[in-house]
């Protein structure tokens, strides 16, 4: 009798429906290790910062000039006129942000 190599007969293959399979998710890149340094030549020495100036104190207030204070007195008699809808006296406005930019200013 001979012998035979019989291997099993390959199945038919079978259409089948496609069915969408999700994607696998991504994997985070690994890490590359940073490579051992070579020896550094040795540090120069730096001399420390200096500090910072310590500010003034604010018991000052700064020197306000003429132009400044006028166009200061100008823009607060505006906003009171408006929150009191024009109804007063503009002179009156007036006094009244000359007291308060006097009073902030300290004068």
């Amino acid at each position: 009798m001979a012998e035979t190599n019989s291997k099993p007969a390959a199945k038919p293959a079978v259409a089948k429906a496609s069915v969408a399979k999700p994607a696998p998710a991504k994997k985070p890149a690994a890490k590359k290790v940073a490579a051992p340094k070579k020896a550094a030549a040795p540090k120069k020495e730096v001399a420390p910062k200096k500090a910072a100036a310590a500010k003034k104190p604010a018991d000052k207030p700064r020197k306000i000039s003429p132009q400044e204070r006028y166009r200061m007195v100008e823009v607060a008699a505006y906003f009171i006129a408006e929150r009191n809808s024009f109804a007063d006296s503009p002179v009156g406005y007036w006094i009244e942000a000359e007291v308060q930019i006097s009073k902030m200013s300290g004068k």
